[in-house]
């Protein structure tokens, strides 16, 4: 993701110039209470700060509900108290345990993922390397969300790990792939050939597609450029035998032509409304990124259009937009079912927090649907209502 035009994005590189923080402390308690409107999810009064931790748990709701509007009705009439929660205390702590492991024990459960796509990157809060264990702990999780994850690199061995977890495990899981070209040709040349190790060494069968980069022409890279890069990585693969994974760019859509389509085996952008400067309703948050998805159709060349990024923070500042968790919540309930209904594919942004990102504002570190240690941040039966 890019912040406005060119700044920030999911860097795997960690030391990324610091950006003005519009927030205060973190942790600092909400409440929750009247934050829903009667005609949409949008917020009345903002949830100032909900992360790290699990929120007061959101009761759950019978999976046979089939309008939207009883999520609503039963967030209005649920006795949601405001709590203060005292990061301090070991009850909080081991509560907080306790509740994660009762939300994925109901998940499990589940004959469909919650989310077609989410995006991970696996690095440490302090911006470090995971190890195996920590991947696989983390994408035991994921795995009851969702069915595909999209990495960015293969820095930090991610790629590696990630198949090791998933192979290890007997996970449902399936890998689209990246490659970081923001850093230049040799660190561009530098994950392909990890990318041709890892598929080579283990079964290449979970590993579905392949981006070149990461909204890299909104970074200043030259289409040229990139469709060159594009190139050298489908005549290397094609020359390892591995010509049947899918490589394509992953721009936004304002950047994404005809020329890049042409050379890209399916069309990925990404889609965010939080940085525009206008904000009316989730509900019509939702329906641009659907309408923009359409209008890249018209230059898709036919090919597969699929959303690379779509989400939203839960604190923060980008203007009119209100970050806040329960929008956070109510955009991803509204936009799992509107590309549902489009028959979209898509990756929502994203998997944890990325409090990793020091120094990053911090919208830019809370669009996760789990905490950075991997908590859950609200019910996830809430994805379940269309």
């Amino acid at each position: 993701m890019v912040l406005g035009v060119v700044l920030g994005t999911v860097l795997p590189n960690r030391n990324k110039a610091s950006q003005p923080d519009d927030t205060d402390n973190m942790e600092s308690s909400a409440d929750w209470i009247d934050y829903c409107d009667e005609d949409d999810y949008q917020v009345e009064n903002d949830v100032d700060s909900l992360v790290s931790s699990v929120p007061p748990r959101i009761p759950m709701i019978p999976h046979s509900s089939s309008s939207s509007d009883t999520f609503l009705d039963h967030l209005i009439s649920s006795d949601i108290e405001s709590k203060t929660i005292d990061f301090e205390e070991q009850d909080t702590v081991d509560s907080a345990q306790s509740t994660e492991q009762e939300q994925l024990d109901e998940d499990s459960n589940l004959t469909e993922p919650y989310l077609w796509g989410l995006t991970y990157s696996p690095y440490n809060t302090d911006g470090s390397c995971p190890d195996l264990a920590t991947v696989t702990s983390q994408l035991k999780k994921v795995a009851i969300i969702t069915g595909n994850i999209r990495l960015y690199s293969t820095d930090c061995s991610q790629l590696r790990l990630a198949v090791q977890a998933i192979s290890n495990n007997s996970l449902n899981l399936d890998i689209y792939a990246g490659i970081w070209i923001s850093d230049g040709a040799s660190r561009m040349q530098s994950d392909l050939d990890e990318f041709v190790s890892v598929a080579k060494q283990y079964s290449s069968s979970l590993i579905k597609g392949l981006s070149v980069g990461n909204e890299d022409i909104s970074k200043g890279t030259s289409e040229s450029t990139l469709i060159e890069y594009i190139n050298q990585v489908r005549s290397r693969l094609q020359a390892e035998g591995l010509g049947h994974i899918p490589i394509y760019a992953t721009e936004q859509d304002a950047h994404f032509t005809s020329s890049l389509a042409n050379v890209c085996d399916l069309v990925q952008v990404n889609l965010h409304t939080i940085f525009d400067a206008t904000f009316t309703s989730i509900d019509a948050s939702v329906k641009s990124v659907i309408q923009r998805a359409d209008t890249v159709k018209t230059i898709a060349n036919g090919k597969l259009v699929r959303i690379g990024e779509t989400g939203w923070s839960s604190a923060g500042n980008t203007g009119p937009s209100p970050l806040s968790l329960a929008n956070e919540i109510a955009y991803a309930q509204k936009f799992k079912c509107a590309a549902a209904s489009a028959g979209y594919e898509y990756f929502y942004f994203e998997a944890k927090n990325s409090q990793w990102k020091q120094g990053a504002a911090a919208s830019e570190q809370n669009f996760g649907i789990f905490s950075a240690d991997f908590v859950p941040k609200f019910d996830f039966n809430l994805l379940s209502l269309c």
